[in-house]
Parts: structure tokens; sequence; C-alpha cells
């Protein structure tokens, strides 16, 4: 009687989508936790429902390119990732007196720091809210060391880890942000910049909504960037305004597809678990999911040399990149650009196709003057 019960009771929306994504991960398969980085970088290509749903199911994309026969250079090294970790501990020895220095504060005594203890992403979220909560009732400050934020992305949570969020006496949250990068002559290479500061809004937009039901909190538009100074360990610090990187996150994430509907659209039986399928299961599973590939990818995901190859087989001008893209109008393959630029096909009223016929005569008259 109780598993004819069972088997009619709808389970919650959740639930149901945790399991669908856990039969797409594979059933032995451990999740692999979204972070800020990978936020960033899905935000940045928010059309693209391959990796929101091998991201929102956990699935290990550098694992899974190399079993596809295309792995990926992308992501730190091992030395690079050690490095990190000892200047992050420098910055954050003796009670973070180092970032206090920083800060302006004087007098570390003045400091507190909250245990974050707790059991599970969704327990610390919550400790960590409290300890926000907390000190900013409390007109101190405050050193958060690894807090942990939850944010939505595509119907489902995601829960990240800032280095540290300090809390100001007048209820100020500013996220700080620690970086192995040098800062020399008080700045720091534009792109790595760039990507941190992308990577920080996403921790903003998540201590928004904490500070959103806080009394007395604000959340600071403006992150504070730890690097080592010149050529030394020495930390050194620089304000950086997110609020561009934040309204640019805060909109694509919103245009997500939700992972409900990209998991309804994946066949019944196909998985990307990669300890249990054969290349070509792999391959097939992949494909089954739309991709938006460009070449932006190429330093942001770890599938991107498999979905290079999938671009450029399938003559699509999204390869050439978007901006590309948006000047082409309704022109959708290399094929369609080059017999438009030949006269043989497209409307000569088409902007796009008098410019590449434009382009064409102007090639054709440079050349014959060699």
């Amino acid at each position: 009687m109780s598993a004819s019960l069972d088997s009619g009771r709808q389970l919650p929306p959740q639930t149901t989508l945790r399991h669908r994504l856990a039969e797409l991960r594979g059933p032995a398969s451990v999740p692999r936790p979204l972070d800020a980085r990978a936020l960033a970088a899905l935000a940045a290509n928010p059309g693209c429902k391959r990796r929101a749903l091998l991201d929102g199911a956990g699935v290990d994309k550098t694992a899974l390119a190399e079993k596809l026969g295309s792995p990926s250079g992308f992501g730190q090294s091992q030395f690079a990732i050690a490095r990190g970790n000892a200047f992050e501990a420098k910055v954050k020895a003796d009670g973070g007196r180092e970032l206090l220095r920083l800060l302006g504060v004087e007098e570390p005594s003045a400091v507190d720091l909250p245990d974050l203890a707790a059991a599970g992403p969704q327990g610390r979220a919550a400790r960590t809210a409290l300890a926000l909560r907390e000190a900013t009732e409390a007109g101190r400050w405050a050193l958060l060391d690894h807090p942990m934020l939850a944010v939505e992305v595509a119907g489902a949570p995601v829960y990240l880890e800032p280095d540290v969020v300090v809390v100001h006496p007048d209820g100020r949250w500013t996220v700080v942000e620690i970086k192995s990068f040098p800062m020399i002559d008080g700045s720091a290479d534009a792109a790595k910049v760039g990507a941190a500061a992308r990577q920080a809004a996403v921790y903003v937009l998540a201590l928004g909504r904490v500070a959103a039901v806080t009394e007395g909190a604000t959340v600071a538009h403006s992150v504070l960037l730890v690097c080592p100074k010149d050529f030394s360990n020495l930390p050194t610090a620089s304000v950086v305004d997110v609020r561009k990187q934040l309204s640019v996150t805060r909109r694509q994430l919103a245009r997500l597809t939700r992972l409900e509907e990209i998991a309804d659209a994946v066949p019944q039986g196909v998985t990307f678990d990669v300890a249990e399928c054969s290349a070509e299961q792999l391959t097939a599973a992949v494909e089954a999911v739309p991709h938006a590939y460009a070449p932006e990818c190429l330093a942001a995901c770890e599938l991107a040399f498999h979905c290079r190859e999938r671009a450029r087989a399938a003559d699509v001008v999204e390869a050439l990149g978007r901006s590309v893209r948006g000047e082409l109008g309704g022109l959708t393959t290399i094929g369609e650009v080059l017999a438009a630029a030949r006269g043989e096909a497209g409307d000569p009223e088409d902007p796009a196709v008098a410019a590449l016929r434009r382009a064409q005569a102007l090639r054709t008259e440079a050349l014959a003057c060699r």
C-alpha cells in the first residue's frame, strides 16, 4: 500500500530537477560545484544551453573534454594555484593583520573574526547571513574569511565562496578579492583585473541578496583587489569599481534559460557519465544539447575546442566571433557570406550583402594593382 502511495506522490519541482540532473551527471559521479569564475563565464555567454546544463548538473567538463578527444588547456596550473594559496595565507595571517593595514585599521583587536563553520553549504550560507547581520547590528569592523553566499542561477541554487567580506562600522559590506598576479607601479594587467572584476561582481550580486533583508546594510559597488606589490610578496591593494560588471552579470544571468527547460529537451537515457560512457556515447550526448560557441570561449570553457570543431564543421559564422555575426545579419553560414560577396547570392539591398560586395570589389582592385 505504501509503495503505491509513494509511486503516486508528486515530487516537488526542485527535487525532480535534482534527480534529473543526477541522471545526466551519472549516479556515481560527484557533482562539481559552480564557482564565481564559472558563473562569470556563463554570464558572458548566456545563450549556451550546453554549458548551462553541464555546469548545473555538476559535470566534470575537463574530464569530459579529454574523453571526447578535445582536451583544453583552460584552467590554472598547479604552480599558480599553490602560489595563490600561499599569498592568500600571507594576507590573512595573524588575524588578517596585512589586510587590516590595507583597510586602514590600526587596531586589530577592534575587528571581529566570526566563526562561519557549519554543516554543508546551506548551513554555511545561513551561518554567514547570521554573522553579517550580527556584525552590522554591532556597528563594528568584522572580517568574514571564506563566507558562503547563495544565488539562484537558471532556477537552481549555487553556493559561492569569496576570499573575504569586510563589514564596516557604518554597515557597509565590501568584497575582498585576493589575487597572486603582481601590481606594478600601482597597476596590474588589464585583462587579469577585468577577469577579477567579473568574478567579484558575482560575489557582490550574491551579497546583495543578504543585504536586502538586513536592516542598515549596504553592499559597496567597488571591491578591494589585493595583489603582490611590484616584484615582492608584500600585499598592496586597489579599489575596483564593478558597477558595470555587476549590471552585465545581473542581466545576463537573468537571460539564462531555466535548467528545467533545458533538461526536459534532452532525450531520456542521455547521460554525461564520463566514467561509464564511451567516447561515442558522450559525443552523442553532448551533441543533444545546443551550444553557442564563440572564440571567447577558448579562454573560459573546457569544452571550447570540441565546440569550435563542431562550429567549423557546420560552417556557421559564429565561429568568427560575435561581432562578426552581428554585422552579417541574416547570413548564417560562411558559404552564404562568400557567395554574397561574389555576387552569387543575397539581396543587393541588404546592407550586409552590399558591404560584402564592396569589400570584394576593393580586394579585387587591390590585387590587380600588385
